[in-house]
């Protein structure tokens, strides 16, 4: 496994928050110490290949990560790790906000998971691992679907039979929200506006792509779906193609 980070994170300032960010995508485990309000203090990551799937051994490049971070996990306690932060990809109509995770969110995750089959069962073994290696930091989870939550009707309803809709949930959630909103928010600090005065067009371009119209700082349209499967090519998903 490759890794690459910055050099071990150093004491937080005056007792400022440190929070232990992991991205478990579909192709990586992305890590990052962040003192708040806004200080990386170190990077890691470990490859997974085109397909994290193949992957099984999830707590060992978690260890790896907190390692390249300059954290021993056996020593680490609330005082010195506030929380971790966990990137979940599907939340369903669940979850609209982040949740602090608990056995019954854990529930709540794995019963979206086929919607998601590259991220949230990654991303469910990641907890599993991050939970049994820091027991007493609280874990918290955040959802690419949540930021999706103010779609319209028009946007997230297909043109389908209702009882699709009313029976199935088959419905538009969207994803990529994290990276959406965080564009959203550097957009408006770099044109030196308010997010709530911008039109955006956000494009998502990595193993998955999606592109998301934002306005006044709200999720309008976005090309995925039900699933991430949908809208553009992807490293290893075909996007949407003719019924």
């Amino acid at each position: 496994m490759g890794l690459a980070g910055l050099m071990p994170a150093p004491p937080a300032p005056d007792g400022a928050p440190r929070i232990l960010v992991l991205n478990a995508g579909s192709s990586s485990l992305k890590a990052a110490l962040v003192v708040l309000p806004d200080v990386t203090a170190g990077r890691a990551e470990v490859s997974w290949g085109a397909d994290a799937s193949r992957h099984r051994d999830r707590a060992s490049g978690l260890a790896s990560a907190l390692r390249e971070l300059g954290l021993a996990a056996a020593d680490l306690t609330p005082a010195e790790l506030t929380a971790v932060g966990y990137r979940v990809v599907h939340g369903g109509a669940r979850f609209s906000a982040p949740s602090r995770i608990d056995d019954e969110v854990v529930a709540g995750i794995r019963a979206v998971a086929e919607l998601a089959p590259l991220h949230n069962g990654m991303a469910l073994e990641t907890i599993e691992a991050g939970r049994a290696l820091l027991p007493d930091v609280p874990h918290v989870a955040c959802f690419d679907t949540a930021f999706h939550a103010t779609l319209p009707p028009e946007a997230y309803r297909y043109p389908v039979p209702e009882r699709w809709f009313r029976d199935w949930g088959v419905r538009r959630f969207g994803f990529h929200g994290l990276s959406v909103a965080w564009a959203v928010r550097r957009s408006a600090q770099l044109l030196g506006r308010d997010a709530a005065d911008l039109a955006l067009v956000v494009a998502h371009l990595g193993s998955g792509c999606s592109v998301t119209a934002v306005d006044g700082g709200r999720a309008v349209e976005t090309s995925m779906g039900l699933t991430p499967l949908e809208g553009l090519m992807m490293g290893t998903r075909s996007g949407s193609i003719d019924p």
